[in-house]
């Protein structure tokens, strides 16, 4: 016999898994909406966390340490995050660092006192603040030797990889050949967490002759923190799955890094030591694929990169000049200037396919409003061919040569946008190339460091009032009304799955929104299969068709690419929603 279970009939995780009942997606939980940068960091991540967060019930690290940093602006003060959950700002939220961070302790209480000094955000962050016992530490001398490490490159190679020596390489390397220690290792009995510890710092003794470290008083200090640490400390895996399991939570998860720096996906070695693409919001904090909600991914309107390693469309000219002073780019965590170049929609769209973005958050979109033109990377070429992959081997990403696309700057201040119809039409444009380049919707947003509303969730203010509005009886009874919504428009847990309307047999009425690049349903079988469409008129023709039978509803919330008709609910009427190729669609059938 097979056994299957449901996590709602669980109250208590000690009770054995019910039988005979297939689990669907639908009913796996709660949903943790996961925020990634799409390019080489620093893409503004922070700005649309800090949004997202305050409404949020939990906010999550998953990976990384204290090498990446944000700055959230709240009444005008500036907050630095590296390693606390940047959900740590909103008094009304728990924040969490998941198993997949590692934590050096004297960087994560000096970073937050230092900003609960700055405003009331962060008074009694202590409280609102849980770290995984599985998490693995970063000690003091795991920095000294990721110095020591970057030397030898430059000795050896000639180059370094350009490490910001906050000892997470060292660290992730401990963690990998098992021989690192964890939370719950300090907590646990001291005299055997002190013996690990000498062996460790041996260890690295014996590869690094210049190593000196003071064992007697690192191990007083970590005594210290462990006292200190020790009330935030939770089993992470069971903390987490109450959260996707229990009552209705807003999950949110915040990656540092980004994609194109992740270990196994990144221009390696000129990458971190972690996961930073989706896969690392499951390892890091033991959510299952399924309770992975909207994937936002966060990409400058241009490109930036810390350090060496290849850039395509990197600008060493007025261009390059002009965004790096105009965009402020300088690291947070380093203070280094970051290079800058033209958006390149290769490593973007190439983002997009390890991730499966929602929806990408395009940010600093004002500092090209100086413009007079700007470009925008759409292809490689290697010896005068295009490459229909993006490179592996970073010698050949050294080089390839950029095929550009064109478009007339907008010459506008857009720094006060805060909707669609406030962007000049070339700004419009620009967007829109993006959006179909890579196959995702946009929300734009300035450099301000006001919070705003992004076009998303003002749009889902509007979507609200236009639910509301659905209970009117259409013209005639045997008809519905089929609502597309089209390029940047989609929507968040917010907006209900299904609500009750009217009945209906035939499909007929449509109401087409502005800027839609339209698509429609025609009947394939038992299916209704998604086809792309630009003519209004065509569409309208097909939706004019009756359904199989008058009693079935699409039941598949979870397809992308077609409706699943079933004839298992009857006499209900429902509003569905789902995607395809990331835009949203409402309609209603019975």
């Amino acid at each position: 016999m097979s056994l299957t279970w449901s996590a709602k009939d669980h109250k208590n995780l000690n009770q054995p898994p019910a039988t005979g009942q297939k689990r669907s997606r639908n009913d796996a939980g709660n949903k943790a909406t996961v925020v990634l940068g799409a390019q080489w960091g620093d893409e503004g991540k922070g700005k649309v966390v800090d949004l997202l967060a305050t409404e949020a019930d939990l906010v999550c690290r998953c990976q990384g340490g204290n090498n990446a940093g944000h700055t959230v602006v709240v009444d005008g003060k500036e907050y630095d995050f590296h390693l606390l959950p940047s959900g740590i700002i909103n008094t009304k939220s728990t924040s969490l660092i998941g198993n997949g961070v590692v934590i050096h302790l004297p960087g994560l209480f000096e970073e937050g006192d230092k900003n609960e000094k700055k405003g009331t955000c962060l008074k009694g962050w202590e409280k609102r603040l849980i770290v995984s016992d599985r998490a693995h530490l970063v000690f003091d001398f795991h920095q000294v030797v990721d110095g020591l490490q970057e030397t030898e490159r430059q000795a050896q190679e000639g180059k370094t990889i350009g490490t910001t020596k906050k000892g997470i390489g060292p660290a992730y390397s401990s963690k990998a050949s098992r021989t690192g220690l964890r939370v719950c290792d300090l907590l646990a009995d001291f005299k055997d967490f002190s013996t690990r510890f000498k062996n460790l710092v041996h260890q690295y003794q014996s590869m690094y002759q210049s190593l000196t470290v003071d064992v007697d008083d690192q191990l007083k200090k970590l005594k210290e923190y462990a006292e200190r640490l020790r009330p935030m400390v939770r089993d992470g895996v069971y903390y987490m799955y109450e959260a996707l399991h229990g009552p209705p939570k807003k999950i949110l998860v915040e990656g540092a890094n980004a994609a194109l720096l992740d270990i196994d996906f990144g221009t390696y070695p000129f990458v971190t030591s972690s996961n930073c693409t989706v896969g690392g919001a499951c390892t890091g904090l033991g959510i299952p694929p399924l309770n992975i909600g909207d994937v936002f991914g966060v990409s400058k309107a241009y490109t930036t990169r810390v350090g060496i390693g290849a850039f395509p469309t990197e600008q060493l000219n007025a261009v390059g000049e002009l965004l790096q002073t105009r965009g402020h780019e300088v690291g947070v965590t380093t203070g280094r200037k970051r290079r800058c170049g033209w958006l390149d929609l290769v490593i973007v769209r190439y983002a997009h396919m390890i991730n499966g973005f929602t929806a990408i958050a395009l940010t600093k979109l004002d500092i090209l409003d100086v413009l007079d033109e700007i470009k925008v990377g759409v292809a490689y070429k290697l010896n005068g061919k295009r490459i229909p992959h993006f490179p592996a081997n970073m010698d050949v990403l050294q080089k390839v040569e950029v095929e550009y696309e064109t478009f007339p700057g907008w010459k506008t201040d857009t720094s006060a946008a805060r909707k669609w119809n406030d962007l000049p039409a070339k700004a419009q444009n620009y967007i829109r190339f993006i959006e179909n380049h890579i196959g995702v919707p946009s929300m734009f947003d300035t450099k301000s460091q006001t919070s705003m509303c992004l076009v998303t969730f003002t749009l889902n203010q509007y979507w609200r009032k236009l639910l509301s509005t659905l209970t009117l009886k259409p013209p005639n009874q045997n008809h519905s009304c089929v609502i597309f919504v089209g390029w940047h428009c989609f929507t968040t847990s917010e907006i209900p799955i299904s609500i009750m309307i009217m009945t209906s047999t035939v499909l007929s009425t449509l109401l087409i929104l502005p800027y839609v690049s339209v698509s429609y349903f025609s009947q394939v079988g038992r299916c209704w299969k998604v086809q792309r469409v630009h003519d209004p008129d065509v569409l309208k023709a097909n939706l004019c068709l009756p359904l199989m039978e008058a009693q079935t509803v699409w039941h598949d919330v979870a397809s992308f690419h077609h409706l699943k008709l079933s004839s298992s609910l009857v006499n209900k009427q429902n509003i569905y929603v789902t995607f395809e190729q990331c835009r949203l669609y409402l309609f209603c059938c019975s």
